[in-house]
């Protein structure tokens, strides 16, 4: 039978643990690789109607990214609400806010993402919100999605008032008169959150499939999304995913992932992880993981740490109690499913691996460690024994390095964001974007990896710990194979006879001025578009 499809170029593989496993063409057939080699060999298993995608000199060809925590649903909504994250100052997110609040009906809500009081200076309050849009329900997310800006006619929606006890694992911060001062930390966001509206259904499909064609247009042929904050634990995005699969609308790979009050009835239905969502043969759509929530973040400090802040006596919290996170882990592996802990401190990483272990044998996706920004040795010496992946986001240092420094001191570089030490002991590194919290291009994190540093730091400023640097090699592995190896799905993340036909081509990277870019080439990676993608041999993008 001839090729339906037939790439020659420069193509990386990713054939074997080692290597970027180059050849000269591929040719697809039925939706996978039907041959990896050279091009005269490959040449003869063409015909006319056999699709051609001739490389320029200079291009590389790449198996299609997958970004391991995406938060598809929730970065696809966000994308329609208010942008603060680039506004340097307080004042200027007010008057965005004041702005956007003029087009939205008397009534609904106004919603937002990415105010960052590290930027401002100091935590926003409810009175200010007063000010610029009076009377009006307001939420907004911070950047990291670990804290609520409210208003205070939200505030008052919730019940919130000087009375209101902290929930455990949550803050509510006050005033010196004990009144909420309106911004919400950890658990305690939900007090807010769980009135915010949700999309219709297909309203919610539209967003997905324009956010998902964004995403192709990266190179971004999967997602593994870790899940929203809807009241139902997320089962009205699965049912988004499978109807859009059914349809043949759904533009990328997704594993989605359930919260802890959506178990129960993803158990009744009989979700189990890896498992297709609805009846689209391709599976395009499956069953993720339980996502948890071991402590809070950098930014809010409310990481969760073995030793205090520098500076002070705080160990940051626990958003779940580990004897929670055990039990949870524990019921969700009875019912088939994987989990997934955030963990960003030390201690909330040790916590999280102390219930994953158990879990280990009884779930088919790999039990996985999200974030890890700081991990205690003894600690990332039990991921590979325990077969426990990595997800980390190489972006986060961008904002976290002066904050990581100087609330963690020397563990900071020592000890934090160690990718190349998790990816030398063996065990599964996974990368992703965190979106909405970062924006959902992958390659400015690609380029992080390998640099450690960013332009915005300055010219002078120095690299974050250069020995946990990855090569691009090391790091388009973990945008591409480990992302599979963690949803156990080895026909996908290499351009292998057998595997899945995702497939990206690079154009040439620019010209750069001599010293602009480490010896990897690592720079040039930060601003990419591909010129073709491919999804399950079909070109579905070609500039």
């Amino acid at each position: 039978m001839p090729l339906d499809v037939l790439v020659t170029g420069r193509i990386a593989t990713f054939a074997g643990e080692h290597g970027f496993g180059w050849v000269e063409a591929v040719g697809i057939r039925g939706g996978r690789i039907a041959f990896a080699g050279s091009a005269i060999e490959l040449e003869t298993r063409a015909d006319p109607h056999t699709v051609r995608i001739e490389m320029e000199p200079g291009e590389i060809a790449l198996p299609g990214l997958t970004d391991a925590h995406l938060h598809l649903v929730d970065a696809a909504i966000a994308a329609e609400h208010v942008e603060l994250t680039d506004a340097a100052t307080l004042d200027e997110g007010l008057e965005s806010i004041r702005a956007a609040a003029a087009s939205i009906p008397a009534g609904r809500w106004v919603e937002g993402h990415g105010w960052d009081q590290r930027r401002w200076g100091r935590w926003p309050t409810a009175d200010e919100l007063e000010r610029v849009i009076p009377g009006r329900a307001a939420a907004f997310w911070s950047f990291d999605h670990h804290a609520v800006w409210a208003s205070p006619a939200a505030l008052a929606r919730a019940g919130i008032d000087a009375r209101t006890p902290d929930p455990e694992g949550g803050i509510i911060r006050r005033r010196t008169d004990g009144a909420p001062e309106g911004v919400l930390l950890e658990n305690a966001c939900p007090l807010v959150v769980a009135l915010l509206p949700e999309p219709e259904p297909a309203e919610l499909r539209r967003l997905i499939g324009a956010l998902g064609r964004r995403l192709l247009a990266l190179g971004v042929t999967g997602v593994h999304d870790p899940g929203n904050v809807s009241p139902d634990g997320q089962l009205t995005a699965f049912d988004a995913y499978a109807a859009m699969a059914d349809a043949g609308d759904l533009p990328v790979r997704v594993h989605a992932s359930l919260r802890s009050e959506g178990l129960a009835l993803a158990a009744e239905r009989g979700l189990r992880s890896g498992a297709v969502v609805g009846a689209d043969p391709h599976g395009l759509a499956r069953v993720g993981w339980l996502k948890l929530f071991a402590d809070g973040t950098l930014g809010s400090q409310t990481a969760a740490l073995l030793e205090p802040r520098a500076g002070s006596d705080d160990r940051g919290l626990f958003r779940m109690p580990p004897e929670v996170l055990c039990d949870l882990a524990a019921r969700a592996a009875e019912a088939g499913i994987a989990s997934q802990v955030h963990a960003i401190g030390d201690h909330a990483a040790r916590a999280s691996i102390d219930a994953l272990a158990p879990t280990i044998s009884r779930v088919g996706l790999m039990p996985r460690l999200e974030h890890v920004q700081l991990l205690h040795p003894d600690d990332l010496a039990r991921l590979e024994p325990l077969g426990i992946a990595a997800s980390v986001q190489p972006v986060h240092l961008r904002e976290d390095a002066a904050t990581a420094r100087r609330d963690w001191g020397g563990r900071a570089e020592t000890w934090g964001y160690a990718w190349r030490s998790i990816v030398e002991s063996g065990a599964v590194l996974a990368f992703g974007t965190d979106a909405p919290v970062e924006p959902i291009d992958p390659w400015p994190g690609i380029a992080m990896a390998v640099l450690r540093r960013d332009p915005g730091w300055g010219s002078d400023a120095a690299p974050f710990g250069p020995h946990e640097a990855l090569t691009l090699e090391q790091a388009l592995r973990a945008a591409t194979v480990g992302p599979a190896t963690t949803a156990r799905e080895p026909d996908r993340g290499r351009l292998v006879p057998g595997a899945r036909a995702d497939l990206i081509v690079l154009p040439p990277a620019p010209d750069e001025p001599a010293g602009a870019a480490d010896a990897t080439g690592g720079s040039a990676f930060a601003h990419v578009q591909p010129r073709v993608v491919v999804l399950g041999g079909e070109v579905v993008l070609e500039r």
